[in-house]
């Protein structure tokens, strides 16, 4: 397993080793021990999977509350999207900064994305299925997201006219979120 640092701080690029034959392949998609050698310490307790019919479906920026904020750990395990995540945490060196990575059955890439952030993806191919490992259980009263298309974000997503959800649509600007706001802690 290779550990790619990304721009924003606490967002890992995690890359399987991948054995493969004239059979097809075979690699461990979360290895707990693996992660915690490496420094990463996370104990998943829900799987989520996401199917996207159609090229340039935006599904996000979501995010959990406070105490029911969620880290996840994201795949593409059909199809190919641009994957975001949000940084949240005030104090943060990379507040209100965005990384975008490509995700694909092909590359079998995952994105680890810490509690604090939000997230989101854009479908690059039809016929998209997305799986989400989470830390912690999803509580629909502290669910939150801030508009895909927000100025103070800036996500360039590199589509025109994408499909977006009525809810995601009408999803609230950063400056009006109403959350919790998330504290950025220095980690060992």
């Amino acid at each position: 397993m290779n550990v790619i640092k990304t721009d924003v701080l606490d967002v890992y690029i995690i890359e399987p080793k991948v054995f493969g034959d004239k059979r097809g392949y075979f690699f461990e998609s979360w290895s707990k021990k693996k992660m915690e050698d490496a420094g990463l310490f996370y104990d998943f307790v829900q799987d989520n999977e996401s199917y996207s019919t159609v090229k340039g479906t935006i599904r996000g920026l979501h995010f959990q509350n406070g105490e029911h904020s969620q880290a996840k750990l994201v795949r593409c395990v059909k199809g190919k999207v641009m994957d975001v995540a949000v940084d949240l945490r005030k104090g943060s060196p990379t507040y209100k900064k965005w990384v975008a990575v490509e995700l694909s059955a092909e590359n079998k890439r995952q994105l680890l994305i810490p509690r604090g952030f939000a997230h989101g993806f854009v479908t690059l191919t039809d016929e998209v299925e997305f799986l989400y490992k989470a830390d912690n259980f999803y509580d629909f009263e502290n669910e939150g997201s801030i508009r895909w298309n927000d100025p103070e974000i800036g996500v360039e997503w590199g589509i025109e006219n994408p499909i977006v959800s009525e809810k995601d649509e009408k999803a609230p600007f950063f400056d009006d979120t109403k959350f919790v706001y998330f504290t950025y802690e220095v980690t060992k």
